[in-house]
């Protein structure tokens, strides 16, 4: 598929059906996982966004597809203005950060300077224009990098606390999820 082909395609309106066929049309090689990285990128802000969901949607089902692109995608991160993009791009830098990633997907994350990463992802958490689901899953990049930066641990608790009131209930919630990962009970 070439880039200018999946370009039309991302300037339609697309359903999950949809998104979930293009994910497996990509892992078939299809066309190019860090094309579709330049894509989230894209000037209209709906191309960018279904591009990313395109992106996590390859991240879940076919992994394997995203492995060779791993590296583009960390570089990149940083750069995510889309809030809408930045959802999918928060979710999947979660997957990629958490227990349950694969040794490979493990290895490209431990060969880059994180450092980068949470800065940008404490910025995002406390930026009032970013949405909570993107908060959300900053709250879990961050839990889930304390091993590697002991220091996230307790600036992370400070920015919980600050912000818990200041967010909704499905923010507290998952503040309380963190606390219990993070092995801290009060609120």
């Amino acid at each position: 598929m070439a880039y200018n082909f999946l370009l039309e395609i991302l300037k339609t309106t697309l359903q999950k059906n949809k998104i979930e066929k293009l994910a497996s049309i990509a892992s078939e090689e299809a066309f190019s996982v860090q094309e579709l990285i330049n894509l989230t990128f894209h000037q209209d802000e709906q191309i960018g966004f279904r591009a990313a969901w395109i992106l996590e949607n390859i991240y879940t089902l076919y992994p394997e597809r995203f492995l060779p692109a791993a590296e583009c995608f960390l570089i990149r991160f940083p750069q995510q203005n889309n809030l809408s993009a930045r959802r999918h791009y928060s979710k999947i830098l979660a997957l990629m950060t958490g227990r349950r990633a694969s040794p490979e997907l493990k290895k490209a994350l431990a060969d880059y300077d994180t450092a980068i990463l949470v800065e940008v992802v404490f910025s995002w958490l406390i930026d009032t224009k970013v949405p909570v689901a993107v908060k959300s899953h900053c709250l879990n990049i961050l839990a889930n990098l304390t091993e590697r930066h002991s220091w996230i641990k307790e600036e992370l608790i400070q920015t919980m606390g600050f912000l818990v009131d200041k967010q909704s209930i499905a923010f507290y919630a998952k503040v309380k999820q963190i606390r219990k990962q993070l092995r801290i009970f009060s609120i």
